[in-house]
Formats: C-alpha cells, sequence, structure tokens
C-alpha cells in the first residue's frame, strides 16, 4: 500500500510538470456567426469591454472658494472608478484618456461621467456636472470599423437639470481587445493603482535597438612623450565602457596590430575617446600620453571582409602639458576602425536565439513565414507578495518584444492579447516569462520600497521557450505550460500559462532553403571571433538593450531584460553540469551498448547471438558494397517508424532533465550566487570566481557537446518535421546510389574530396555542417 501511494505521489507530480494540451474558445479554423474578432486575433477567446473616452471639456464653472478652476474626471460603472490627471487654473482641460472596463464584471445599468474640481481648501473635491449614459445603449464597434466620433454633451447637475455653463466631450462604446485603444486604455482591473504608476499596467511593444560591432584596430603609436619605465597601452572608451589592448614595454613607437571591440547602436550619436595610458595596466593608476575623440558617425561602415583603410590620428596634448609651448608634442595613432554590419550581435545566448540576421539592413532577406502568438490566460499562479500577485507576460522574438497588460491581484489573469512576427529563419526560438509586477504600489519610479516589501523589483515566476523549427506549418498549438521557478530553495511550480502559437509559411520550398545555409551571416565565418570576444559583446549588446528599456514607457526593468537574455546560462551550476553530464552519457549509451553486445558474442554467452553476429560479418566481408546501403535503409525504416511516435507537441521545460528536482540546497545556493560572489575572504574570493569562469565555460562545452549528438539524434525523430523528411529522401537516393555506386569508389572520392589543396576549398561550411546545426536539441527544455 506504501510503494503504491509513493507511485501514485511520483505520478501525480510528474502530470503537474507535463505540457496539457488545451480547447480554449478561440476562433482559429472556424467561422463563427455574429460578433467575433476579425482575422488577426482568432488565437485568443474573445472579451468584450465598454470603452469610454473622455477628449476634454469646454467652459467649467468654479464651483470652489478660489477664483481657479482645478478639474478632473471620474468615470464610475459600479464599483469601479478611473480617474484622470487633474488639471490646474483651467476651465478647457484636454485629457484625451480611454477608459475600459470589463463587460464580464459589468453589473451596473449606467456608467456615470462626474466632472469634479480639486479644491485646495476643501479635503473632499467638489462636482461640476455629470453626464450619464445607459449600458443597453451603447453602441458595439469592432475594427476595421472607424473609430466612434466624440460628441459634446451638457453637463447635468445633481437634479439631472442641464447647467447654463459647461460641457463634455466624450464618446462610448462597445468593443473588443482587437480596438486600437485597448492598449493605452485604464482597465477596471487596475483600480488599487495608483495615478502615477498607472503606466505600468500597459501593454507595450517595444523593438531593440539595431546593434553593431565597432572594430577598432590598433596597428601603431608614433612619438610618445613617455613618462618613467611602466608599461604602455590603449584604452577605448565608449559610453560606459573601456577596453584596454595588452600592455607594451616601454618603446616611443609600440607596435600592437591588435582588435578592440565595442557594441554601437543606431543613429550612432556617440562618441569613441581612444587615449595612450602609461602604467600597470592591472590598476587604476596611470597617465595619459594623448587622447582624441572619434564620432562614430563618421566611422566608415563595412559589410564585407573588405578592409578599410588605415588612418593616423593626431592626439590632444594631456592636460599637464597644456600652455607649454616649449613641448613639442607630435604623437599619432595608427588605426583602422570600422562599424561591421555583416555580423549578427549576438544578445542571447546562442542555444536560444530568436534573430540570426546581420546588423545591416542591406544583407537582410525576405522573410519566409508568419509567427502569430495568442497569450490567454494563467491558472494557479503563486503569491509573489504576501497574498496577490500582479502578473504581465514579457514575450521576445527577433528585435519585437511585447508585453501584456499587467493583471492586478490576480492568481488566473486572462489576458488574451495577440501578437505577430515576420520569421527569416525557422530554427529560431521564441522566449516567453511571466513576471509579477513589482512597481504599483510605492515601487515605481518615485519609491525605492514599496508597501509590500517589492522594492520595485519584478520578480519571475516562470519561462516557456518554443522552437519554430519543432511547429508544423499551419497548425494551431494550444497547450499549457507549466511555469516553473527555480531558487535556492529548489524547483516550484508556479502555476500554468495558456498558450496558442501557429507558424504560418506560404513557400515550403524558402523553408527547406534555408536549411542549407550557413546559420550565421558569413563574417562570423570568414573572420571569427573568439569566444572571450562574443562573450564581452553579449555582455555590451544586453548593456545597450538595458539602457534603452529602462528609458520606455512603461520600462522594462533590468532584471526582466537579463532573465529574457538567460545572461546567467556560462556562470557555473552544479546541477547544470550534472545534466550536462547525463546528457552525455545518454548519447553514448547506444555505443556502450555496441560494445556490450561484441562482448557477448566474443564470450559466446548466447550462441545464436554469437553465430549471428558471425554470419553478419562474414556477409559484409564478402559484400563489402552493402554496408552503405543496408545502413541508409535501416535509417530510412527507422525514421519512418519513429514518424508514428513523432513528438506532436512543442517542447518545455523538463524538470528531470535538467535535474532540478534532484539539486541540493547547497547547489543552489552556488548556483544563485551574484557574480563576483558574496562571499569575502580576500585571495580565496579571486580564486573562487576564477574557478567559477573556467568552470562556466567548461559547462557551455558540455552543453555543446550534448546538443551536438542530440543533433544527429533529431534527424530521424520527428522532432522537426521538415528537416526528418528531407533527411529521409536523402537516405532513400542515398541507399540507390551506394547500392549500385561500389563503396571503394564512394572511398576513394570522399577522401580525395577531404584532401583536395587549401585552394580548391571554401571558407563557407559545407551543406551538411549547415544541416546539422539547425536541427533541434532537448537544450530547449533546460532550465
Amino acid at each position: 500500500m506504501a510503494n503504491q501511494n509513493h507511485n501514485q505521489n511520483q505520478r501525480k507530480q510528474k502530470e503537474d510538470f507535463d505540457l496539457k494540451e488545451t480547447t480554449p474558445n478561440i476562433n482559429a479554423g472556424r467561422v463563427i456567426s455574429g460578433d467575433r474578432l476579425p482575422i488577426t486575433f482568432d488565437l485568443v477567446e474573445q472579451m468584450k469591454f465598454l470603452f469610454a473616452r473622455v477628449v476634454r471639456a469646454n467652459d467649467l464653472p468654479e464651483t470652489g472658494k478660489s477664483d481657479t478652476c482645478n478639474p478632473f474626471v471620474e468615470v464610475k460603472l459600479g464599483s469601479f472608478v478611473g480617474t484622470t490627471r487633474v488639471f490646474e487654473k483651467t476651465s478647457n482641460p484636454e485629457w484625451n484618456q480611454v477608459f475600459a472596463f470589463s463587460k464580464e464584471r459589468i453589473q451596473e445599468q449606467v456608467l456615470e461621467i462626474v466632472v469634479k474640481e480639486k479644491d485646495p481648501v476643501a479635503d473632499e473635491p467638489n462636482v461640476i456636472g455629470r453626464v450619464a449614459f445607459t449600458i443597453s445603449d451603447i453602441p458595439m464597434r469592432v475594427p476595421p470599423d472607424s473609430p466612434l466620433a466624440p460628441q459634446w454633451y451638457k453637463l447635468e447637475g445633481q437634479n439631472m437639470v442641464k447647467l447654463d455653463q459647461g460641457e463634455l466631450m466624450v464618446s462610448v462604446w462597445m468593443g473588443t481587445q482587437a480596438d486600437e485603444s485597448f492598449p493605452d486604455a485604464w482597465h477596471s482591473d487596475a483600480t488599487t493603482t495608483s495615478v502615477e504608476n498607472i503606466t505600468y499596467t500597459r501593454s507595450k511593444v517595444y523593438i531593440s535597438p539595431r546593434l553593431w560591432y565597432l572594430r577598432v584596430n590598433v596597428i601603431q603609436a608614433q612619438d610618445l612623450l613617455l613618462k618613467g619605465n611602466s608599461e604602455i597601452f590603449i584604452q577605448g572608451v565608449l559610453g560606459n565602457l573601456a577596453l584596454r589592448s595588452r600592455p607594451m614595454k616601454i618603446n616611443p613607437n609600440p607596435v600592437w596590430n591588435e582588435d578592440l571591440m565595442f557594441v554601437s547602436a543606431e543613429p550612432f550619436d556617440e562618441s569613441l575617446l581612444l587615449s595612450v595610458e602609461q602604467g600597470q595596466g592591472n590598476s587604476n593608476k596611470h597617465e595619459n600620453l594623448g587622447s582624441c575623440v572619434i564620432h562614430l558617425k563618421d566611422v566608415e561602415k563595412r559589410i564585407d571582409a573588405t578592409p578599410t583603410a588605415s588612418v593616423w590620428y593626431n592626439l590632444q596634448k594631456p592636460k599637464e602639458l597644456e600652455g607649454k609651448e616649449e613641448v613639442k608634442f607630435s604623437t599619432r595613432l595608427h588605426l583602422r576602425i570600422s562599424l561591421d554590419g555583416g555580423y549578427h550581435v549576438l544578445d542571447e545566448a546562442t542555444h536560444y536565439s530568436s534573430d540570426l540576421r546581420p546588423s545591416s539592413k542591406y544583407l537582410n532577406k525576405p522573410s519566409i513565414g508568419v509567427l502569430e502568438l495568442g497569450i490567454l490566460n494563467a491558472v494557479g499562479l503563486s503569491p509573489m507578495k504576501k497574498d496577490r500577485t500582479d502578473a504581465y507576460c514579457v514575450a521576445k522574438y527577433g528585435s519585437k518584444w511585447v508585453r501584456t497588460r499587467t493583471i492586478v491581484d490576480n492568481l488566473s489573469p486572462r489576458w488574451n492579447e495577440q501578437y505577430t512576427w515576420e520569421v527569416y529563419d525557422p530554427c529560431t526560438v521564441i522566449t516567453i516569462v511571466v513576471f509579477d509586477n513589482g512597481h504599483l504600489h510605492g515601487g515605481g519610479k518615485n519609491n525605492v520600497g514599496g508597501k509590500n516589501g517589492d522594492g520595485g523589483v519584478d520578480k519571475r515566476i516562470g519561462k516557456v521557450r518554443i522552437r519554430l523549427s519543432t511547429l508544423e506549418s499551419d497548425r494551431i498549438y494550444t497547450h499549457s505550460y507549466p511555469l516553473i521557478n527555480l531558487h535556492t530553495q529548489g524547483a516550484k511550480k508556479m502555476g500554468e500559462i495558456q498558450l496558442a502559437v501557429r507558424f504560418s509559411c506560404p513557400s515550403l520550398l524558402n523553408v527547406l532553403q534555408t536549411y542549407a545555409q550557413p546559420l550565421l551571416p558569413k563574417m562570423h565565418y570568414i573572420c571569427p571571433l573568439s569566444m572571450f570576444q562574443i562573450d564581452s559583446l553579449r555582455n555590451q549588446a544586453a548593456a545597450i538593450t538595458i539602457l534603452r528599456f529602462r528609458r520606455a514607457e512603461p520600462p522594462l526593468s533590468k532584471e526582466v531584460v537579463e532573465f529574457m537574455l538567460d545572461m546567467r546560462s556560462n556562470v557555473w551550476s552544479m546541477r547544470r553540469g550534472r545534466a550536462q553530464f547525463y546528457r552525455i552519457a545518454s548519447l553514448l549509451s547506444g555505443f556502450v551498448s555496441i560494445v556490450k553486445l561484441i562482448e557477448e558474442i566474443h564470450s559466446w554467452k548466447n550462441s545464436v547471438t554469437t553465430i549471428g553476429g558471425y554470419s553478419i560479418f562474414c556477409f559484409f566481408n564478402y559484400k563489402p558494397g552493402a554496408i552503405l546501403p543496408l545502413t541508409f535503409t535501416f535509417l530510412l525504416l527507422n525514421g519512418i517508424w519513429q514518424y508514428r511516435i513523432r513528438p506532436r507537441y512543442p517542447s518545455h521545460m523538463d524538470i528531470k532533465l535538467s535535474h532540478a528536482d534532484t539539486a541540493t540546497t547547497e547547489e543552489l545556493e552556488e548556483e544563485f550566487d551574484p557574480f563576483p560572489t558574496k562571499f569575502s575572504g580576500g585571495n580565496l574570493q579571486k580564486r573562487y570566481d576564477r574557478l567559477r569562469g573556467i568552470s562556466g565555460r567548461v559547462l557551455a562545452v558540455m552543453g555543446d557537446l550534448a546538443t551536438q549528438g542530440e543533433r544527429v539524434q533529431s534527424l530521424i525523430s520527428w522532432r522537426d518535421p521538415r528537416a526528418t523528411a528531407l533527411f529521409l529522401i536523402f537516405c532513400s537516393i542515398a541507399a540507390i546510389l551506394t547500392y549500385f555506386i561500389h563503396f571503394r569508389y564512394i572511398l576513394f572520392i570522399s577522401v580525395t574530396y577531404v584532401l583536395r589543396p587549401p585552394r580548391l576549398r571554401f571558407d563557407m561550411p559545407a551543406f551538411p555542417q549547415n544541416f546539422l546545426r539547425r536541427m533541434p536539441a532537448k537544450s530547449d527544455g533546460m532550465l
């Protein structure tokens, strides 16, 4: 009985973290008579709202003791009250604010719009007048209908008598979330949010800046006025980032020939400060030997590997030499500077990239399809602060980030918002994360700490990743994804989010062609960047994105952007190390099984197996030309057999694959330890951080090895149905060709091709390599 209960608990726990197929009431794939959403909103459930737009007022009377009018408007529907901002000392204010009330919460029959005046003397505002609308008389409007024109209404007094002075321009209509006023409207579920922080509840679309790599090739310096015997190095400063070249021994004409790589964003309104410094490179004590300022707008742009012209820059005198005319200063710096638009600026983890296009728009190819995402709802969310959660979603694909509206104080929020992206490469990943809004109750711009102790920090609830290549074309996937949050106490399910996803491609041929193309732009292979450069440039790109989005309205906080971009993916984690090890062990299990089978044949453990194995050996020894045809035939039949059990759902976070269920508290504390570590101890801290940095890179290599092996497995697993179909077609053709062409000729051609002279080789990756790199792997399900 105890074992049965234990098995039931394990089964229940597994189901809690599983992906669940759902059947939401959406309009996609069917025609519904009567009121319905337009076709662009067919992946979400229809939600009706009552919209009230308060445009402006005219000739308002003064009701207080003061001689000025300080008007504002309250829009009332039962217990829901929305308030406009207050205009001081004007009788003709203009608000142009929209209020949205969910129809399913409407219990009153009258919508009341009250104009009030803020009296600086009295505690309560004075009522100027009101306008009332009967709910049943409000018209219905669904785009693409034109917006309802606002009208002037005479204000009424308390006895429903028209006032002699004062009128209000408003428009009231029934609509859906497809209305263009929906994103910027004040919503009735945000009644507890202050007017100052109402901006944080709105939905918004963000476009990340177009980023370029800035390459500064420092060739040499000339005629330096040296001070002492310290080393010399070049320092480049762009924005808040400073990079240094390697130090050189004392020399008035040092030669570096070294690249300093920066990330810069269009429209390139920054300037690069380059200076020659003398001092200890590992300390902040150094003296300036000359500097120059280079405006990025004047820097040459290039889209290929053609080197730009080198230029000699005259340096400015150091401050201590200014005014000393007797000192001859002729220091120059030889540089080659370019903005490289042929690269793709990596701001995400390479395994989860959502965009692989080069920076220059002149190199962009046309889109191959459209990705549509419907964010429907979440259920069973855990309270993030005391007994409440203010949830919103952020989705990122390519340069387009979307943020849903915040549903205040609701553990089962319903968003029903739909977004669309253009797709340029199917082997990309869309990331969706649910956050708890920490800026609504005293945690906004003007407050450091919140009332509930949230401190203005948006806490993560859970993440979902979906790889587009695992989706069938034009099929709608409606599933409920588990939201798993990993913290120092272990992995915890924070709820579930229901999504509807559709990947549409008008031309299947265009999609299949991408599998033979390099994953990254040409410049990554012609002029490859080192691993250390990629890590540094990725951090720079993330810092620029964070800075831009923090200044948006509403802003995306630093912790949101960093979690979306997986900025801690290369930090050492014992849990992830164990997960990568078992991924590699799973790949090697087939090889181990073959070794065991050979040992069984050798030891005559089973006579039938030994005789059968020896017979097969004799057959292939007599007919070696049958090896390749039979191998490809086996792969073909195996792939056809695997089609029965092919995955029919998108990938999701796998708690067992991530080993999140077996991680200890000590391991998780180490994983979430900030970098640099919070532990003190001088040299111990330095060594610990250095070890963690090296271990993080080893961990990344382990992940790459596991990913490459899983990509080979996915050739016949139907995880990517288009790629598997292409591979099986290749296997069928190869089986026929290798049957008629002798193996010796195939071997001769292959070895000759591999050993061909270098001048006959190409710099770009071969077709099989491009195809394999596009295969999906289990890394999509890693926490």
